[in-house]
């Protein structure tokens, strides 16, 4: 199976950029991601900047007006976000919300989703925050119903925190069965026990290889406790590799990455980034994400499509 690549807009930070002129920026990093071959495109689901790209003050846009507004602007790259918080949104209203999405976009979405860690943009906005171990049985509950509304007529269920009664979801999913669900998050007990009940994709931050091989391993006796075969769901890695082809170009993306990411990066030429990857994709590791706060340029978003390129053997198709 050819690797998958995932672009993320974690920043809509962009010097010299007014706040008018910032979805068309936004737009151009879409369209040079789906010219260099990316398979995805995503931003966060958060309110306020998340610590580690940047102050909380900077730019935040809703995850999905902007998703919305990208489908009419781009033709071939799935759309979603990297992750939602299952507490910021009842999981009926974001079934729909992912169903209309993917009639916008004729079939492209993607349902992202998470337990919610951002305690202080929950405090912002007066939303719940609930202990982790709630805030995991809701994430559930949320996985369920999504699934339920993307696949029956009328469904109906009674959970401990959410409900739906002969929910209607006009018009249905363009996609049969409706968005795969990619669940984010690492932790062995329960996110991984989700992942393999309900996901169609899991997304890791990366880290250091033996690590993550022996979460996959996690992963799997999940899989086997719930009869599911592992092999259904594609595992993604977020990596921090700064493309650049001299080290001039290398320094100057690295002094633009926050000093928490500028310590976990890794400055590559594109054969090295391959050589990485391609360690990964050994180890049973199909996709991989990079990051517009160290892609910055529409160049920079195209050496990755270089990248793209050797990963597969091919020509990135048009």
């Amino acid at each position: 199976m050819a690797a998958f690549f995932g672009f993320h807009m974690p920043t809509f930070s962009f010097r010299g950029v007014s706040n008018d002129r910032l979805f068309d920026r936004v737009v151009e990093n879409a369209r040079a991601a789906e010219a260099a071959g990316f398979d995805l495109v995503t931003v966060m689901d958060h309110f306020y900047q998340i610590r580690g790209i940047g102050p909380e003050t900077e730019p935040m846009m809703e995850a999905y007006a902007t998703l919305s507004a990208l489908a009419t602007q781009t033709s071939r790259v799935k759309l979603g976000t990297l992750v939602t918080g299952v507490t910021y949104r009842n999981p009926a209203l974001l079934a729909k919300m992912l169903t209309t999405l993917d009639v916008i976009s004729r079939g492209r979405a993607i349902l992202g989703i998470g337990a919610a860690w951002n305690e202080d943009e929950h405090n912002g906005y007066g939303i719940e925050f609930p202990p982790i171990a709630q805030r995991m049985d809701r994430l559930d509950e949320a996985l369920t119903i999504a699934k339920l509304m993307f696949t029956e007529e009328r469904p109906s269920f009674e959970g401990k925190y959410y409900r739906i009664d002969r929910a209607l979801n006009v018009p249905r999913p363009v996609q049969p069965g409706g968005p795969k669900i990619l669940v984010g998050g690492g932790g062995e007990r329960r996110t991984l026990r989700l992942l393999a009940q309900h996901g169609d994709i899991g997304h890791w931050f990366g880290g250091n290889l033996e690590d993550l091989k022996r979460k996959k391993q996690v992963f799997e006796q999940h899989c086997e406790a719930v009869n599911r075969n592992p092999a259904e769901v594609l595992l993604t890695v977020g990596l921090t590799l700064v493309l650049a082809e001299n080290e001039k170009d290398a320094q100057k993306l690295l002094d633009g990455l926050a000093p928490e990411r500028r310590a976990m990066a890794v400055t590559t030429t594109v054969a090295q980034a391959a050589e990485i990857i391609g360690q990964y994709m050994d180890a049973g590791f199909g996709g991989f994400t990079f990051n517009n706060n160290v892609l910055q340029t529409s160049e920079s978003i195209a050496l990755a499509g270089e990248l793209i390129k050797v990963v597969r053997g091919s020509a990135v198709a048009a």
